[in-house]
């Protein structure tokens, strides 16, 4: 049986499929991220700590409009 690496994959996949992938994995880092932030960096960037969180509880699929086309 072959071991399949995930560089193995990824040379399987067309780049588009690739960079849509790393583009839903960067919006879910970024939105935990928002998350772990505290009030003070919340004011600073103008984000509640409503806004944050609801950010947050976003499911993945959910992403921003201008990524739809």
């Amino acid at each position: 049986m072959a071991v399949r690496t995930l560089a193995h994959i990824s040379r399987r996949v067309s780049r588009p499929v690739r960079r849509g992938i790393l583009a839903y994995l960067d919006l879910y880092t970024q939105r935990r991220a928002l998350a772990q932030l505290d009030d003070t960096l919340l004011d600073d960037i103008g984000v509640s700590r409503r806004d944050a969180e609801a950010e947050a509880r976003r499911p993945l699929w959910d992403a921003p409009s201008h990524w739809h086309r």
